[in-house]
């Protein structure tokens, strides 16, 4: 299994950098993370319109890097610009997620297999580096903070698809997930019965680890499951 290359790894001499410049990119990179997952997770509701200074204001940032982030979200299909006013959260219907699914468990499940059954050593590091973003579910769910779970939950999965080393590949199921709506996750957690799928995380570690597809396969095809399952709208 070849180790992925990361699309922004560029030698740092050779990217010129004015002062500041990259906190400003690490808020505007945070902020479009948050909205992107309040968005999957209902917390800005389809159909709502919302302006930049009241979402700069939820998500402690300045206006700009909010209006950044929608537009990009735009381009996406999760909101539509609404001139002179904000952006409006796009609706998605029941069978653009039954869609949107399929297209996961078709890429996932034997990409996930593959990475599991024949990742390298240095490989096997990474994917114990996954298990703090774990931890942050949990505490993300015990605190009932939707927006952390996905932002984690995100990243773990990107993280984990990226060592099959298709940038290609990672950035079809981001766009997937994105797209998907998850209104039920805030009730589950509040009734703990989000547990059981916040530990299926651990559970892909030690089915990666102990190079077992089989039990890989069935865990990621039941993951994928919860989305049009028990954590749908």
């Amino acid at each position: 299994m070849s180790s992925p290359v990361p699309v922004s790894s560029v030698p740092a001499s050779s990217v010129p950098v004015s002062p500041g410049s990259g906190r400003r990119d690490s808020v505007r990179q945070r902020v479009a993370a948050e909205l992107r997952a309040a968005l999957i997770g209902g917390d800005l509701a389809p159909g709502e319109v919302y302006s930049a200074p009241a979402l700069a204001a939820r998500f402690n940032s300045s206006a700009t890097p909010v209006r950044e982030a929608m537009l990009e979200l735009s381009r996406d299909g999760m909101v539509e610009v609404v001139p002179n006013t904000g952006f409006r959260v796009t609706e998605v219907t029941r069978v653009e997620l039954d869609n949107l699914a399929e297209v996961r468990r078709l890429l996932e499940v034997p990409v996930m297999g593959d990475i599991a059954e024949h990742h390298s050593e240095d490989d096997a590091q990474r994917i114990l580096s996954l298990r703090p973003l774990v931890s942050a579910m949990q505490r993300a769910e015990a605190a009932n903070d939707m927006v952390a779970y996905l932002t984690a939950d995100t990243e773990f999965h990107t993280s984990f698809l990226a060592l099959h080393g298709n940038p290609e590949l990672v950035q079809i199921v981001r766009r997937a997930r994105e797209r998907s709506r998850l209104h039920k996750l805030l009730p589950l957690a509040e009734s703990g019965q989000l547990t059981a799928s916040t530990l299926e995380h651990e559970q892909m570690i030690e089915a990666a680890l102990g190079r077992d597809r089989t039990r890989m396969q069935e865990l990621v095809a039941k993951h994928i499951g919860h989305v049009r399952g028990e954590w749908a709208e």
